[in-house]
């Protein structure tokens, strides 16, 4: 046996690569990353997936090059479907990913430091608890807020949903009977959320729109009015800080004051639109938020961070403490009375990534000054799309809360859904400039969402350039077709 072990520990060992194998390997990704961002302004923002895309290297026994497998993510991975580090990524709402967060990455992947529980590792607790006290105060929540940094807005929402109902003791019995109240406009992760946490059953009374597509506050006050009179359980209500279709703010004030009136938790989805309270200009629009109970935000959206870091910000900790902690024998001597409380109590990981490193290092490297400047920024170049694209006989959804608009070219009404689909996918086919489409009410609608931080006025010109040209060869088709 002592002989099967060490000839296995050589085996093994090759896990463990020397100085010199790892100054070749970083040497070799470091080149691949420095290419890759070094062309940055020319790649494309979206690309036609190759016929054939299957990645071509199996798995076996021995170990490959890694000049030979940066290839194969250079054909395979990063030049096919959209690319979302792209300036000209208008599409859905990216962040673009600021360099440091990648180091941070690195960093914790390295020292495999665990973040889940104070005991293991107190110093990356304190950090990501640090992030969220910093988040709740731009929240304009109390001291002793706390929350969780998670993997995105859908877990955040999922963490909020849960404790609300078991604060709001909405066990299975009272689920047919209980009420949540939202609009069509929230984002689908929070009607998932709804369904995960057992509340599939539940009440949904979705709330019509006003002209600036934001929650009708007559018709909640009117609707919580009928439920209650009809022996029903109102317990939620979800506004949206910034809807994924058009970017609108529902009238959170308004909504806080009914949620206090009837004893609702009221949970802010503002994963998209959270961070843009930095922007001193605009934290008026958020007016409200303070009085929330719960609120979803996303570092990886507004601070420009790579995908996989949302946060979820909780005025009660206890209840959030209540509905997800849990005591196992092998973990006795990690619970105890520390002065942190750990992530894992207060949300469905255990296992989980030192994520915050990602958030924390560019905040330091940088300072706040320059998210300021690019999230104003990204709000004058939707404003300024707005008003340029109507200029070109395009008609607009309403004038944008942030950095998300809907606009379509005008024409027959017969054609109009044909004729803007096929300018989305001309302006997808040249690639430089990637958009996405979305139906409101029935009717078909382009996007634009300008959150990469790489986005500047040049690719807005850039975009407007493309639907001109767009629109120019469309009624050339529409024109000769018309004569055959």
């Amino acid at each position: 046996m002592a002989d099967k072990i060490e000839h296995l520990e050589l085996l093994a060992r090759q896990l463990e690569p020397s100085p010199e194998q790892r100054n070749r390997w970083n040497a070799a990704a470091r080149a691949y990353a420095d290419a890759f961002l070094n062309q940055i302004e020319t790649l494309n923002a979206f690309d036609q997936p190759p016929e054939d895309g299957s990645l071509s290297l199996p798995f076996g026994e021995e170990g490959k090059p890694m000049e030979r497998l940066l290839a194969e993510i250079g054909a395979k991975v990063d030049r096919a479907g959209i690319n979302p580090a792209s300036g000209g990524h208008l599409g859905y709402v990216p962040g673009g990913g600021v360099f440091p967060a990648a180091l941070g990455d690195y960093l914790a992947a390295v020292t495999n430091r665990y973040s889940g529980i104070f005991f293991a590792n107190p110093g990356a607790v304190r950090m990501e608890n640090d992030l969220i006290r910093w988040m709740c105060r731009l929240a304009g929540y109390p001291k002793g807020a706390l929350g969780n940094l998670a993997s995105g807005g859908s877990i955040a929402n999922l963490i909020a949903i849960t404790t609300a109902r078991d604060f709001k003791g909405i066990k299975a019995t009272r689920v047919e009977k209980a009420v949540v109240y939202l609009t069509h406009q929230v984002h689908h992760c929070v009607q998932k959320a709804l369904r995960i946490a057992g509340l599939g059953e539940a009440v949904i009374r979705y709330i019509p729109i006003d002209e600036r597509f934001r929650m009708d506050i007559p018709t909640l006050k009117e609707q919580l009015e009928k439920d209650t009179a009809a022996g029903l359980e109102p317990f939620l209500v979800a506004g949206s800080a910034g809807t994924t279709d058009t970017g609108a703010i529902d009238p959170l004030n308004e909504i806080a004051s009914l949620a206090e009136q009837y004893g609702l938790w009221f949970h802010v989805d503002a994963a998209y639109g959270g961070f843009f309270l930095l922007v001193e200009d605009l934290k008026d629009k958020f007016r409200g938020i303070e009085r929330s109970d719960s609120v979803a935000i996303d570092p990886h959206k507004g601070l420009f961070l790579p995908y996989g870091l949302g946060a979820v910000l909780i005025k009660n900790v206890k209840a959030l403490y209540s509905t997800h902690y849990y005591k196992a024998n092998y973990m006795q001597d990690a619970h105890q009375d520390w002065e942190e409380a750990s992530p894992a109590d207060l949300s469905p990981e255990l296992t989980k990534h030192f994520r915050g490193l990602r958030m924390w290092l560019p905040l330091q490297l940088f300072g706040l000054q320059p998210f300021r400047a690019a999230l104003e920024e990204k709000t004058l170049l939707c404003r300024y799309f707005y008003q340029k694209v109507q200029e070109e006989g395009f008609e607009v959804g309403p004038e944008p809360d942030l950095s998300i608009m809907i606009f379509r070219y005008k024409t027959r009404p017969e054609i109009s859904t044909e004729f803007n689909e096929a300018l989305v996918e001309y302006v997808r086919k040249d690639g430089r400039i990637f958009l996405s489409s979305t139906t409101i009410d029935g009717e078909y609608w382009i996007r634009l969402a300008v959150l990469s931080f790489r986005t500047h006025k040049k690719q807005i010109d850039l975009c407007l350039g493309l639907l001109r040209e767009g629109v120019r060869k469309l009624k050339t088709a529409h024109a000769q077709l018309k004569n055959r």
